[in-house]
């Protein structure tokens, strides 16, 4: 009987020691996840200093934070290094892809990685974006609708594939196609580059403002609204890209100048109303 009871008591003992090491097992190997980078030009990979092959580069990591350093292919010698701190999650992609330029503020990229929601969303089969971006304060477009400025979480987001659009004025737009999954949050980072074909406009001297704003119909300067992705150019109350919107209009159309300062036009519409509109949409036309 005593033996038969040590003999019992060894297959427990035996079967909670395979549980646990199948238990452990299984986690270390569910806590990977996959980081993929992508650059413009080639580039070396360094992860935590480590050299780690060249772009485009895929490989699997554990789960946690690490530092990502781009060093680009020496026949770039015009080209900067890039640096950011990435995460990677258990069973999840975290997607780089860069566009090196000659310093920080002409290199562009984005960077992609999902997580589960730490709460329900209310609507069924949606999932949640939040979008982080450099400048911040940039312009969030998500299926050509401005959402509001970085950073920015957007809930209750249908499941499928949707089109996600950075803008800040002086910088060079960044899109992107993104899927939303049930349950799940995309976290998406843009770094935008400057535009630098975009040249300074030149303030308006106080006599010409006051003069545009009293007077000489015939010789008023013209604002004409160049061609955008929609069809329209938002106006806002105030010089600012956060401003409230006050109107819309057309591309194509001309309106009589009254105001010009840090990069805007003050224009009047809708035979009455007053607004700004940003310059590298519109066009000066001197009479």
């Amino acid at each position: 009987m005593k033996k038969k009871l040590i003999f019992l008591l060894v297959l427990v003992v035996v079967f909670l020691g395979f549980v646990l090491v199948r238990y452990f097992l299984f986690n270390s190997q569910s806590a990977v996840g996959e980081l993929r980078v992508l650059s413009t030009p080639k580039a070396s990979v360094f992860i935590n200093n480590a050299a780690n092959g060249t772009t485009p580069f895929d490989n699997k990591l554990k789960a946690g934070e690490y530092i990502l350093k781009l060093i680009p292919d020496q026949t770039a010698t015009e080209t900067a290094s890039w640096q950011k701190k990435v995460s990677i999650f258990a069973n999840a992609l975290t997607y780089v892809n860069t566009e090196l330029g000659h310093s920080d503020v002409t290199t562009a990229g984005e960077i992609f990685t999902i997580s589960p929601m730490q709460a329900s969303s209310k609507i069924a089969g949606a999932g949640e974006l939040n979008v982080e971006s450099d400048p911040n304060g940039s312009i969030v477009y998500l299926d050509n609708d401005e959402k509001g400025t970085t950073t920015l979480i957007l809930p209750d987001i249908p499941k499928g594939d949707h089109e996600l659009s950075i803008y800040m004025p002086k910088f060079l737009r960044r899109t992107q196609k993104i899927n939303i999954e049930e349950r799940h949050r995309v976290n998406a980072y843009f770094k935008l580059a400057i535009d630098e074909t975009q040249k300074p406009v030149s303030p308006v001297s106080t006599d010409s403002a006051k003069k545009t704003q009293t007077g000489a119909t015939a010789t008023r300067t013209k604002i004409l609204i160049k061609d955008t992705p929609y069809g329209w150019l938002r106006v806002r109350e105030d010089h600012d890209i956060n401003a409230t919107e006050s109107g819309r209009v057309n591309t194509g159309d001309t309106f009589d100048l009254i105001e010009e300062q840090d990069g805007w036009y003050k224009i009047q519409f809708d035979d009455s109303k007053k607004g700004w509109v940003y310059s590298q949409y519109a066009e000066k036309k001197e009479p």
